[in-house]
Order: structure tokens, then C-alpha cells, then sequence
């Protein structure tokens, strides 16, 4: 009771006028910033040319705030236990840091000042008391830009399909600022239609019961792994508790998206599977290469978490239209997760590396074509009903400390954006403040995929695991041109 009246108390300190926008918390959005989880996204942005911060407080305010009216509330629990957003004043210069370093240094010596103050802020927590976001603006020159724009954004405003459509509205094309930017086709996964021809409805039964079993089983493995099945103690998984408040160093490396198109195009597949094979080889690759390793170590049962975004949509909508149109592509958190065993790899040299491809296409294809992640969203729909948002914030936790991994991306544009006129010459994120040792995110952007890795410092070795996913992406490029 007393948490309960000090929030009420903090709503006043804040200045909540009566009337003013109130809208209850998404249940997802209660379980990602619970007493057990605080999971953020870090968006950075490569700027091309050196970065003036004097129109800073200027875009916020008519830019940045006016997308969403969770960028001005807090999230405050009423006297009845519900969540809700409550818009208050934003002072926008407790949001925006710009950081020291010393001066004079070359760029290689800032990218080690970058990797670190990434680090440092991905540990921090956001505080409650003001809107759950921030704004970091480095000035100093490093061997991927001229400076970068760091935001920090508590992801309890949104999923990654959100905030990025939330960051775009903030951004023109840098070529013709009157004109919208556009993005790569984002169409719904293809599943199978059955035959409702009389004549077909037996040839229909036996796919039906598949479909069937596959759910039950993916949907009783995803249980296990959420509740007592754990992943092995390996190579790119610590299992030690609390292991999502540890410094975590994030690393990026660039592909050509022309290049994963032509591997797609020889093996019949989609560009996420190309990606997630390239992943999956690279972390078998990192475990068989790192010393002291086991055969036991080398191929311990890892499985990765593959997120998706669950609406039913072709492409980027804007901000407004999230917020205002229907649940298919509404604001908010929509996603489910996939559980995906890493295929084993028995040695290097009798490697098959498109063998990773395929059997990440059939895995995933087949779990896509379950209802497994439905009936997953209709379990922690229950947990939430019958036992609050705090247990079920306990659950998505042990989901996540149970696996080795997450894999998730999300679609950027094809042109050259700005900011403020500073061009941006690339762009990653990161999800912080997960319980795993090991984070992979992706995102396109001007014809090229820019995947960053985040990596529990002391444990994994980042330079290590970067060089094994270059490797694994040079050797399934390579065997796709052998494929005539």
C-alpha cells in the first residue's frame, strides 16, 4: 500500500492535470518494466558530418513528443493496482546528455570510448519519475562516423516496429525532405491454404493433423523451456543469475544485402533464412574455435529465441496510423517469440555451411505454421488474468534466461536519411537489460544489413564471435556459387 500511495503522491509532484491524456500501461508493456524486468532498446545513429546539437531541444519538442503521448507521460500505478500512463511536463534537458571524452584522440581510440559508453548506459536505469527515454549525442569522430545520435527507449513505450516508425517520423530523406522515405516489402510470412474443394477435404486431413501435433509440440516445448528445461552452461551462455545487470560490450559488422539476395535466390529461401543460417553457423563456428572448449562445450544444446512482429501488415505505416488504426498495426508491443534449437556442428572441415540454411528454413517454416506463438500469447493472457503481471513478467524472464540467445530485426530504409540535415551514414540497435549472455539484432538500411552483437563482458569474446559470423557469412556465399 505504501508503493501504491507514493506513486499517486509522485503523479501529483508531476503536475497531472485532471483531464489530460490517461491511457492504461499494455499488459506486455507491465511485464517490460517489472520488479523483475527493465528491457530498453539503444537506436544509434552514424552521422555523416560533425553533429551541432543546437536544434536539439527544438526537434524534440516539435518533433520527437508530439509522436506519441507515452513520450511525455509516466507510468504510474492508481489506487486500484491498474497501470496507466499519465502525461505530465517534460523537461527536456534532464534527457539529453552529451558526454565528454578527451579530446584530440584518433578515431579508433573514441570507438573504444563509444563501445564503453554504450555499455555504461545500457546498465543504467531509466528513471520513473520522468518519461522513459533519452537522448545521447556524441561529438567526437570514431571509424564508422562523424558522431552519433544515441536514443534510449524504455521498451515498455513499444516493440521494435513502433519505435522505429517513432524514429523515422523524426527523420527525411536526405536527398528531397518532401518526399517519404521507403522501405524493403514487409508481407506476412506465407502459410499454407487447404483445399476447400469437396473433392480435396481427405487430401486436407492428413496437413491438418500435422498442423495440429506441430502445435502441441512446439507449444509443450516452449513451456518446458519457459518454466524447467534449461539451456547448457556453453560457451555463449553463462547461466549465471543476474547476468542482465552485467556491462555488456556491443559490436556491429556490415553485409551487403545483395549478396544474402543472391544466396536466397540459389537455395529457394527467404532473406531471413540466409540470415538466421549465417548466425546460427557463426555461433557454432565461435564455440568449435574458442579454446578450451569441449566437444560437449562445442555442441552444447543452445536454442535461440526468434522474435516476430505479429501483425498482419505490407510495410512501415506512420506514426499516426499506429496510433489511431486498428489492432493489426497498432502502437504497442505485438510480437511472439520461436524457440529454434542451434543445428550441431561436428567439425569445421566436414562443415555443409548451406546445411545451416536449410535446416534454419525448415525449423522456423515450421514453427511459423504452428499456432504455438498464439497459444504462447493466449498463456500469458491467463498468467496476467488469474495471477497479475508480475508473475507473468517472472515467466518472460525465466523464457529468456532459459535460452542462450535472442535473434530479432526489423526493416530500415532504402535511401539516405537526416536528421536535422546531418546525413546519416548508418544506423544499429540493442536490446538491454536481457537475462542472456548473448543478443543479436538486425537492420537494413540503404542496401546493406548492419547486425550488432551484444555480448556479456568477460564471458564472450566480441571480436572472436564477429570474426566467426564474418566467417560463416563468406562460407555459405561461397557454397551458394557452387550450386548451378
Amino acid at each position: 500500500m505504501g508503493s501504491e500511495a507514493q506513486n499517486i503522491n509522485m503523479v501529483k509532484d508531476l503536475n497531472v492535470e485532471e483531464g489530460e491524456y490517461s491511457e492504461p500501461v499494455s499488459p506486455t508493456g507491465q511485464y517490460f518494466n517489472s520488479s523483475v524486468l527493465s528491457i530498453s532498446v539503444l537506436a544509434v545513429l552514424d552521422s555523416d558530418i560533425p553533429i551541432d546539437d543546437s536544434p536539439t531541444l527544438t526537434l524534440l519538442k516539435d518533433v520527437f513528443l508530439p509522436i506519441n503521448p507515452r513520450f511525455s507521460s509516466v507510468m504510474v500505478k492508481e489506487e486500484n493496482g491498474e497501470k496507466k500512463w499519465k502525461k505530465v511536463e517534460v523537461k527536456l534537458e534532464d534527457h539529453v546528455n552529451i558526454p565528454i571524452f578527451p579530446p584530440g584522440l584518433s578515431p579508433e581510440s573514441y570507438d573504444n570510448h563509444l563501445r564503453d559508453y554504450l555499455s555504461k548506459i545500457a546498465m543504467e536505469q531509466l528513471p520513473n519519475n520522468r518519461p522513459l527515454w533519452n537522448i545521447h549525442i556524441i561529438k567526437y569522430p570514431t571509424s564508422h562516423a562523424a558522431g552519433n545520435v544515441i536514443f534510449k527507449l524504455h521498451h515498455s513505450l513499444g516493440d521494435g516496429y513502433s519505435l522505429m516508425g517513432a524514429l523515422l517520423s523524426c527523420l527525411q530523406r536526405a536527398d528531397n525532405p518532401t518526399v517519404p522515405l521507403t522501405f524493403p516489402s514487409l508481407g506476412p510470412a506465407p502459410t499454407p491454404k487447404l483445399s476447400v474443394d469437396s473433392n480435396s477435404v481427405l487430401k486436407n486431413i492428413p496437413n491438418v493433423i500435422w498442423s495440429a501435433l506441430n502445435t502441441m509440440s512446439d507449444f509443450g516445448w516452449s513451456l518446458l523451456k519457459s518454466t524447467c528445461v534449461e539451456d547448457d552452461r556453453s560457451l555463449i551462455r553463462s547461466g549465471n543469475a543476474g547476468v542482465e545487470f552485467k556491462p555488456v560490450v556491443i559490436s556491429t559488422m556490415t553485409f551487403s544485402l545483395d549478396h544474402i539476395k543472391q544466396v536466397k535466390t540459389k537455395l529457394g529461401v527467404t532473406i531471413n533464412d540466409v540470415i538466421t543460417g549465417i548466425i546460427f553457423l557463426g555461433t557454432r563456428l565461435y564455440m568449435q574455435g574458442t579454446v578450451g572448449g569441449s566437444k560437449k562445450l562445442n555442441n552444447a544444446q543452445s536454442t535461440a529465441l526468434v522474435l516476430l512482429n505479429t501483425r498482419a501488415i505490407g510495410g512501415y505505416k506512420s506514426v499516426k496510423e499506429m496510433v489511431e488504426t486498428d489492432a493489426d498495426s497498432a502502437w504497442g508491443n505485438q510480437f511472439g517469440f520461436l524457440h529454434v534449437s542451434l543445428p550441431e556442428l561436428s567439425s569445421v572441415e566436414s562443415c555443409h555451411p548451406l546445411d545451416f540454411v536449410w535446416k534454419a528454413q525448415k525449423l522456423i517454416q515450421r514453427k511459423r505454421n504452428s499456432r504455438a506463438v498464439f497459444l504462447t500469447g493466449q498463456l500469458l493472457e491467463c498468467l496476467r488474468k488469474y495471477t497479475g503481471p508480475e508473475a507473468t513478467a517472472k515467466y518472460i524472464h525465466s523464457t529468456l534466461k532459459n535460452s542462450s540467445m535472442t535473434v530479432s530485426n526489423v526493416i530500415g530504409p532504402v535511401e539516405r536519411m537526416a536528421l536535422a540535415d546531418h546525413p546519416v551514414r548508418g544506423l544499429y540497435f540493442m536490446v538491454v537489460g536481457v537475462p542472456q549472455s548473448l543478443t543479436i539484432t538486425m537492420v537494413s538500411y540503404m542496401g546493406n544489413l548492419r547486425v550488432a552483437i551484444g555480448t556479456e563482458e568477460g564471458y564472450i569474446d566480441p571480436t572472436k564471435f564477429k570474426s566467426s559470423v564474418e566467417t560463416a557469412f563468406g562460407m555459405i556465399l561461397n557454397a551458394s556459387k557452387e550450386i548451378v
